[in-house]
């Protein structure tokens, strides 16, 4: 379980960096960035930065390579814009559980049009 210190730095985190990468990253070339979760180590070194990209594959792999090669400027950013003794060093991970939970919902609509569920009779009494 995790300190509630810890989860406030990660809410902090999570929304200052949002914030820099809607002011930094160009939206035409790497489509709208979205920070879904920030999971930081204990001893708050280091942060792993959860993204979401609304965009065309293109979008996607080229926002990856923007924050990776962007990191340390953005990481200073962070750091200026948050007091912490240590700015956690970041590392970006795109992350597809959007995309895997319209899948599984597109999955489960397609069950239901195919078999459809006993309706229950009703009540017009």
């Amino acid at each position: 379980m995790q300190s509630l210190r810890l989860q406030r730095v990660q809410e902090l985190l999570k929304r200052a960096i949002g914030e820099v990468i809607r002011r930094e990253l160009p939206v035409a070339e790497a489509g709208v960035i979205t920070v879904n979760d920030v999971n930081v180590s204990s001893d708050l070194r280091s942060a792993a930065v959860f993204v979401g990209v609304i965009g065309n594959d293109a979008q996607r792999r080229r926002a990856l390579e923007l924050l990776i090669k962007e990191r340390k400027r953005l990481q200073g950013l962070v750091g200026r814009a948050i007091v912490l003794k240590f700015t956690p060093q970041l590392r970006f991970l795109i992350d597809d559980s959007g995309a895997r939970g319209e899948k599984l919902l597109s999955i489960i609509a397609e069950l239901e049009i195919s078999n459809p569920s006993h309706e229950e009779p009703s009540e017009d009494s």
